[in-house]
């Protein structure tokens, strides 16, 4: 008996591997058993179950080769069925020229008018929008002192204030000198403005001239607005009696230091088509400035400043000022006050 259960024949080989595992777990369970027989045994694994045969599942090797060709078919077909799909043909894209009637507060309304129509309601007031209303505004851009070193000392004055809406304003300009309490030179312009772009007003009406001499009425037709890259400019075109014709032109930037601190330079140039010794001023170029002023901002609508300025009379204003025992080109230093309101 003890031959027979020595050398067992096992019937199958993948069986005996599978019971050789088994029998060799319980053989150490077994063991376990003599040193502690009131412990019960652990819990055995199950075993593992043997695969069914089946396909074997590398057969398709040589067929899957032809599995990339049939997706780089439908790769191929994709783009080509999404773009007949999308059609750029009526796709418009966003820029181009605003319309001509951008600016225009009724270009979309379609006829219908505020107050009457459709959608009026009795006894409620009608809604007032900002560019219906009326404003006004005054700025002193020079209040100035200035200094030369040979005692030619003056105050100088350059103000403007507007009264009106977005699109039209009444224009009031004023720029003279002021020495040993006499006017030596002065000028006034009264505006029609006129907004024709984002930047840019027109300007026409009526300019005089007073101080020395006598004086001068003129014809005023200009632009006044913002140019590319922030500068600021002035220019007026002017025609008065007996032929006489001028043009001013005026131009200032301003960069800012700080915050509040402000360095602003300027040119200014007048120009004449015919002479008036009266007024000591000859034709051409007659009269060219150039500025440095540098304010501080207390607030934007109130900033003291110091500069220096160049002025030069040129041609035959400069022979007229000189044989009148004055000087035609000096260097002047100037502080001041700027404020709007």
């Amino acid at each position: 008996m003890h031959g027979q259960h020595a050398a067992p024949a096992p019937a199958n080989p993948s069986t005996s591997d599978v019971d050789h595992s088994t029998g060799h777990d319980a053989g150490h369970a077994g063991h376990a058993g003599h040193g502690a027989a009131a412990m019960p045994a652990p819990a055995l694994p199950p075993a593992p179950q043997a695969q069914p045969a089946g396909p074997d599942v590398h057969a398709g090797h040589g067929a899957s080769a032809q599995a990339p060709a049939a997706h780089a078919d439908h790769a191929s077909e994709t783009p080509a069925t999404e773009e007949a799909a999308m059609d750029h043909g009526d796709m418009r894209m966003q820029g181009g020229s605003a319309p001509a009637d951008a600016r225009d507060p009724h270009g979309y309304a379609d006829g219908l008018a505020r107050n009457s129509g459709p959608y009026a309601v009795p006894g409620i007031p009608h809604l007032m929008m900002a560019d219906e209303h009326l404003f006004a505004a005054f700025r002193a851009e020079t209040l100035e002192r200035r200094f030369t070193r040979r005692g030619g000392n003056a105050t100088a004055y350059g103000v403007q204030g507007w009264f009106g809406g977005t699109y039209n304003r009444a224009v009031l300009k004023a720029e003279g000198n002021v020495a040993q309490g006499k006017l030596q030179e002065g000028r006034t312009e009264l505006l029609w403005s006129h907004a024709v772009s984002g930047y840019w007003d027109t300007q026409l009406g009526l300019r005089a001239d007073h101080g020395e001499g006598p004086g001068r009425q003129w014809l005023a037709f200009g632009m006044q607005g913002l140019a590319p890259y922030w500068f600021e400019v002035d220019a007026t075109a002017y025609v008065g009696t007996h032929g006489r014709t001028a043009l001013r032109l005026e131009t200032s930037y301003e960069l800012l230091l700080t915050q509040r601190l402000v360095l602003e330079p300027r040119i200014e140039m007048q120009l004449y088509g015919k002479d008036d010794p009266a007024r000591h001023i000859g034709r051409g170029l007659a009269e060219a400035s150039a500025g440095l002023r540098l304010r501080y901002e207390f607030t934007r609508q109130f900033a003291p400043y110091i500069g220096v300025e160049r002025a030069a009379s040129f041609g035959r204003t400069a022979d007229m000022i000189r044989a009148d025992g004055g000087r035609a080109q000096q260097t002047r230093w100037v502080a001041g006050v700027r404020f709007w309101f």
